[in-house]
């Protein structure tokens, strides 16, 4: 099956929007010599929107990227995995620069069009004369979405990709993450391309909306990276239809948008670090809904919740617990938890269930858990992932 039932054509990349070439390549950045180096481009200039890391120690790309996004344009993106530029100091931002410069030439377009990304092992320079040997052998191609988005994994366990159609146009996608997953503005990388003439202050807007709605309510371990980038490109060109907000497609391409994020959101969570299980969570009646995220970000992030679901334990005191310390407003006596749809805890006080039920539908791949805690009328949904031994034993060897 290659379509979900919210639209998501799973089998589309950040190729399928017409205009769209892409391909990677195998540097030994990585020692496994898998792909580590991609590269996006389009036929022409696109209109560009990008939301970069909150972090206060960031990546040397991040710096070079805000830079040249700041005319809301680009037409290449260049990736490399294995290795994040990160703490590198001087020689990390001229290394930056010099991606960019190897990008734009091996596509023939021009340098301050053209973006770059680093994901991987902090504080390694950049092996450079290995990148210049490795874009010799890339290939661009209509077709190549999938090793696109195969170059830019590192812990990665699958790649992340989708397309979904709103009116005569395409938002293809991918997405790279696996760890260090609790990003305060997108996560990891991620980028998006459409075949849409879409105007440019739209376009940034609409960015941050799906970001906040999608990326910014996931999480697998609490960490922020210095990298996290979410980028995208619209390259049509027909000016009697550009997309504004006052147009008729406005709303369908925000929801295309959203829809597409959520889809890469949801499958970062999926392939967290040891994970087995996505769980999903829903704030209902909240004060506010930026009370309702930071719950969320509070239950994603809970050592016990984590572990309960990870051995199917229905212990509905450890999110209770999570509520009661969260730092927003509640009414004790219409806090009300439902695990795999089933009330386990009703109006402050326990719901009688059938414990062993509940255990048996928490043997799923997925978890929901629903929350009211009656101060408003606020709602937010967002996803975690459970904590396994394997989670461990990737991140005590990630560097050795």
């Amino acid at each position: 099956m290659t379509q979900e039932q919210t639209g998501i054509d799973l089998n589309g990349t950040v190729t399928s929007p017409k205009g769209f070439k892409a391909g990677g390549s195998a540097c030994n950045i990585k020692e496994s010599g898998s792909l580590d180096l991609g590269i996006l481009t389009s036929d022409n200039i696109c209109t560009a929107a990008g939301v970069f890391t909150t972090s206060q120690i960031r990546a040397a790309a991040i710096e070079i990227d805000e830079e040249l996004l700041e005319n809301g344009q680009a037409q290449t993106i260049i990736v490399n995995s294995g290795n994040a530029n990160a703490s590198t100091g001087k020689r990390g931002i001229g290394d930056a620069r010099k991606l960019s410069e190897l990008a734009a030439k091996k596509c023939g377009t021009t340098q301050h069009n053209s973006l770059v990304s680093s994901t991987g092992i902090i504080g390694h320079h950049l092996p450079m004369e290995l990148i210049e040997e490795g874009i010799q052998h890339l290939e661009l191609t209509t077709q190549g979405g999938h090793d696109f988005a195969r170059a830019i994994m590192t812990t990665d366990i699958v790649p992340k990709t989708g397309s979904v159609k709103f009116g005569d146009y395409t938002i293809g996608g991918c997405a790279k993450g696996s760890g260090m997953i609790h990003p305060n503005m997108a996560t990891m990388l991620a980028y998006l391309t459409t075949d849409a003439p879409i105007e440019q202050n739209m376009l940034q807007t609409t960015l941050v909306d799906a970001v906040e709605k999608t990326f910014n309510l996931i999480s697998v371990d609490g960490d922020t990276s210095p990298s996290d980038t979410v980028i995208i490109l619209a390259n049509g060109t027909d000016q009697t239809k550009v997309i504004k907000e006052d147009s008729e497609l406005a709303k369908e391409f925000a929801e295309a948008l959203t829809t597409l994020c959520e889809h890469l959101a949801k499958a970062i969570v999926r392939d967290g670090e040891g994970a087995t299980k996505l769980i999903e969570i829903e704030i209902e009646n909240a004060k506010t809904i930026p009370e309702a995220k930071t719950l969320i970000r509070d239950l994603t992030t809970s050592y016990l919740l984590k572990t309960a679901v990870h051995g199917s334990d229905p212990n509905w005191g450890r999110i209770v617990s999570v509520i009661g310390r969260s730092n927003i407003e509640i009414v004790g006596d219409a806090v009300t938890v439902a695990i795999c749809d089933t009330l386990v805890f009703e109006n402050g006080e326990p719901s009688p269930y059938d414990e062993k039920s509940v255990a048996k539908a928490m043997e799923s791949d997925t978890i929901s858990i629903k929350i009211s805690v009656g101060s408003g009328n606020a709602y937010a949904k967002g996803w975690g992932c459970d904590l396994s031994a394997e989670y461990v034993r990737i991140n005590a060897d990630y560097t050795t």
